[in-house]
Formats: structure tokens, C-alpha cells, sequence
């Protein structure tokens, strides 16, 4: 929890951080948390220390969330997405303290990031009723057929989040996972999780369904490895792993054939929009082939 301040002489309440599971706040189930520091050093709060039994409980709710995710209408998941960056509008405020802690930057800069991640959402938000026009198509074939190709969402994901721009670098990760109507397990910055944290309890009191996105805080080395060996991933992205940990995560990731993103040679400039490479990413095609007769 965080250090409690004196606030007109009295002590404030301190906050307790839990993970995120399948639309609740449970504690990890070893008990056990670790302390995060502001750029200064300064002690910020400790929060929970997932576990792989917690990774193993995100997986299972991301898991039994997937039918209804990707069943519902591509225009039902972009409002639903809209209304996760109407919730960050809302505490507008609050992100941007989080990422000068996290971050040890200006409040001005910190404002320009936490505007660019809401801004990030909503163009997310857009894509969900455009993927199938733009990655779908109807192929031309000799004989008496009609065969069309469709987007379909790849399963549940796990995400790295990228350890240096803590909410609009989580964002970039997260958002299109779930534009594609995949389900996330997330794995926060080890080291800036506090942002993270704060998206969860919007995502909470948002409209998305609980286990669409699953959020843990702790040790990336030791809740990594767990997430790219389950079975029911089928995606795995490398955003914010260690370098030195990458190329087992890949190997690892292998031998459940999982589609992985690898982690990238340079640090990612989340500033500049993004395109269509994550959304992509996560889709499958299906092609359908269809007799027709005279």
C-alpha cells in the first residue's frame, strides 16, 4: 500500500494495489508484494507480487471471456472501447500524477503523454468495425465458387508492457488485443506499475466485460516465462520483456505454437501513431469457400 500524508493534519488513506482478474481485484494468492520508488527513489507504494498461479487464474479468465468477447459486434466493442477513453478523460488528473511519479518528468509533458494515450484509445476504439473491411476480401476463383477471406481474433494474448512510457506505451500494447476482439493478460511494468494500475480500475468501471483484460503486477522474469509456456495463449508480445530474457520467452513461447511479437531491437517512440501492424498481429484469416449452383 502507499505511505499515508498528512492532509490537514491528518493521515490520508493509503491505497491498497491488487491485480486484476476477471473483472476483480483479488491479492496475489502468495501474499507477498515488493516496493516501487519514484524516479527520485523515493518509496511510492508496494503493490502485489504475482505469482504463476495468478498468471495461471488470468489465463482461465481470459479464456472464458473470449466467446463472448468475439462474438459481440465489431460495432459493440468500439463503444465499449470508447467508453474506456471516456473513463481516462475523466481522471485526466490522476494519470498524469502517476506518470510524473513513474516517470519523473514534467507535469506538462506528463499531460502531453497521458492526452496522447486517450487520443491512442479512441483511434484503437475506430479500427473494430474497419478490420474486416480492411483485412477481409472476396477472391476471385476459376469454377463455379465464391471464396471470401475474414478476420478473425487470434485468442488470448499475453502482453509484456513496455518498461518506458508507462500508460501511452501500456496502451499501445493493450488496445488493439482487445479492438481485435482477443482477450489480454498483462503483465505491468515491473518498475512503473502504478499507471497500470489506475487503467485497471477504469477498465473496472468501464463497460468491458470481466476477463477481456487481466492486469498483474510483480516480477516480469518470473511471471514471463509461466504466460509463454501456457497452453491457452495462442500470442505472445515481447514489448517489454528483458533483453536478456527475450530470446528464451521466444523458444518457450514455441512449443505451444503461439504467435509471437518479438521484443523490438530499439526502444519503441510511442509518440508516433501507430499503424495496422498490431491489429494485424492479432487476427487470424479465415477463408470460406462456397459452391455456387445454376
Amino acid at each position: 500500500m502507499t505511505l499515508s500524508a498528512a492532509v490537514d493534519g491528518r493521515l490520508g488513506v493509503a491505497k491498497t494495489f491488487k491485480l486484476y482478474v476477471g473483472g476483480a481485484f483479488p491479492r496475489s494468492e502468495s501474499g507477498r508484494s515488493y516496493p516501487v520508488a519514484d524516479a527520485k527513489g523515493r518509496l511510492l507504494a508496494h503493490v502485489a507480487l504475482g505469482s504463476r498461479k495468478d498468471v495461471r487464474d488470468a489465463v482461465s479468465a481470459a479464456r472464458s471471456a473470449f466467446g463472448g468477447w468475439s462474438g459481440a459486434t465489431a460495432y459493440n466493442r468500439g463503444q465499449v472501447l470508447y467508453r474506456v477513453a471516456e473513463m481516462l478523460q475523466s481522471r485526466h488528473d490522476a494519470f498524469v500524477d502517476d506518470v510524473v511519479a513513474a516517470e519523473g518528468i514534467t507535469r506538462k509533458r506528463a499531460g502531453t503523454s497521458v492526452d496522447a494515450a486517450i487520443d491512442r484509445w479512441v483511434w484503437y476504439a475506430g479500427w473494430t468495425d474497419k478490420l474486416s473491411s480492411v483485412l477481409g476480401s472476396v477472391n476471385p476463383v476459376a469454377g463455379p465458387f465464391v471464396n471470401w477471406s475474414t478476420p478473425e481474433a487470434t485468442g488470448v494474448v499475453g502482453v509484456l508492457a513496455p518498461r518506458s512510457s508507462s500508460l501511452l506505451g501500456l496502451v499501445d500494447v493493450l488496445a488493439p488485443v482487445l479492438a481485435t476482439g482477443s482477450t489480454a493478460v498483462v503483465v505491468a511494468s515491473e518498475s512503473r506499475p502504478l499507471p497500470a494500475v489506475g487503467l485497471a480500475e477504469v477498465l473496472a468501471t468501464s463497460d468491458v466485460p470481466g476477463g477481456v483484460a487481466n492486469i498483474l503486477t510483480g516480477r516480469t522474469a518470473e511471471l514471463a516465462p509461466w504466460l509463454a509456456a501456457h497452453a491457452e495463449v495462442q500470442g505472445l508480445d515481447l514489448a517489454g520483456a528483458p533483453e536478456e530474457l527475450a530470446a528464451e520467452l521466444e523458444r518457450t513461447a514455441a512449443g505451444t505454437v503461439k504467435r509471437v511479437l518479438p521484443r523490438p531491437a530499439a526502444e519503441a517512440d510511442h509518440t508516433r501513431v501507430p499503424g495496422t501492424a498490431r491489429l494485424r498481429a492479432w487476427t487470424e484469416i479465415k477463408t470460406v469457400w462456397h459452391p455456387v449452383g445454376r
